[in-house]
């Protein structure tokens, strides 16, 4: 802790805090910094920190998820700034998540209309009609409505994607869980069961040739069997 002293703006203090995680499959260094009022106690150099006033988080850069490289580049970029900017600018982060939404439902669900609104609506009904991607249920949908209506994202979401509203920081990482939660149930779902269908069929693949080698070998045997009888008989 630095001690900056009385200034035009008060009595303030700076605080750094540095952690490497010791875990030797992470070994990552958390790195931030604090502005805080304090002051200095009466005869004495020890200092007294009474309120914090501003943080700044160096490393990582922001709380963003890593996410698999099978889930669409522009996606994960626009998700990853997202969650950057989502204290210094609340809105334009929305705007992003907004725009990860809409790519994730043209992408994965294979719906595109004139607004994000009409999206919404049309996957809303291929659920209905059992028509939607697996992965897509009511609950995701319920989730997504939900979103909606938080305040003026709820205001907005049928508008243009690129239009900017006022959004504050807790609206915003609304925005971002949900789109956090879709890359789970949507694309690392999807990708988790193809992998596991493809060890079943590897699988099947793999017992299918031992059973014809076994087939093959127990023919080998019974015809040398056979031939070795014929030739005592003779």
């Amino acid at each position: 802790m630095v001690y900056i002293g009385d200034s035009e703006l008060g009595k303030f203090s700076v605080t750094n805090l540095a952690i490497r995680c010791l875990n030797p499959n992470c070994n990552m260094v958390t790195l931030s910094a604090s502005l805080n009022i304090a002051e200095r106690a009466y005869n004495s150099n020890q200092l007294i920190v009474k309120d914090l006033l501003y943080r700044w988080d160096l490393l990582p850069e922001s709380k963003a998820k890593r996410q698999p490289e099978y889930i669409p580049l522009a996606l994960r970029e626009d998700y990853v700034e997202a969650c950057k900017i989502r204290d210094l600018s609340p809105k334009a982060a929305a705007t992003l998540a907004r725009r990860c939404l809409q790519g994730m439902i043209r992408d994965f669900c294979d719906i595109r209309k004139r607004t994000l609104f009409d999206e919404i609506k049309k996957l809303r009904e291929k659920i209905d009609e059992g028509n939607a991607p697996k992965g897509v249920s009511a609950e995701t949908m319920d989730a997504i409505d939900a979103v909606k209506a938080i305040g003026n994202i709820g205001a907005h979401m049928e508008k243009e994607i690129d239009l900017i509203v006022e959004v504050d920081p807790g609206e915003a990482q609304s925005l971002i869980e949900l789109i956090e939660m879709l890359f789970d149930e949507w694309y690392i779902a999807r990708h988790e069961r193809q992998e596991r269908l493809t060890r079943i069929k590897s699988i099947a693949a793999e017992k299918a040739e031992t059973l014809e080698k076994l087939k093959a070998e127990r023919s080998t045997v019974a015809k040398e069997a056979d031939d070795t009888k014929q030739g005592d008989d003779s």
